[in-house]
């Protein structure tokens, strides 16, 4: 269950008409927040940020499955989907325990800034040229300066 801190800053956001993915990205940062703190742990970056993904649309946010994906995760995105529009299912008590345990197991380095930022190069690596040069170009629009 997210933070209600975390339900909070996403649906602000929601209000702000912000994109679905920045909503997401309260609940990755959380995710990413408890590894940190040792809460889990993580096998490495992208399965820390998939954990944040899941728990995004099982609150709700209008997150796409990933477009190229396998059958599997493209499947799991939608039952998390249907389980942000309909909450009242039960959860598995044993599933829930196992899954926290085996993350318990997990090392803290999948959220370090370096793994962080080596996950963020080799995807944007999968985009082309033209779209890492527009994303450049609106982080440096976007970026938040004194000077400015």
């Amino acid at each position: 269950m997210p933070e209600k801190k975390t339900l909070e800053r996403a649906r602000q956001g929601q209000r702000r008409g912000k994109a679905p993915s920045t909503q997401a990205g309260e609940f990755v940062k959380e995710e990413m927040d408890h590894v940190r703190e040792g809460k889990h742990g993580a096998r490495s970056a992208k399965q820390a940020i998939a954990i944040g993904l899941s728990k995004a649309r099982r609150a709700g946010a209008k997150l796409p499955p990933p477009r190229n994906g396998s059958e599997r995760t493209r499947k799991q995105a939608a039952r998390d989907d249907a389980k942000g529009s309909n909450p009242s299912r039960p959860v598995s008590q044993k599933r829930s325990k196992a899954v926290s345990s085996a993350l318990k197991r997990e090392g803290h380095a999948a959220a370090s800034h370096t793994a962080l930022s080596r996950q963020a190069h080799s995807t944007a690596k999968t985009r082309g040229p033209a779209k890492r040069s527009q994303a450049a170009k609106k982080a440096a629009r976007t970026r938040a300066h004194k000077s400015r």
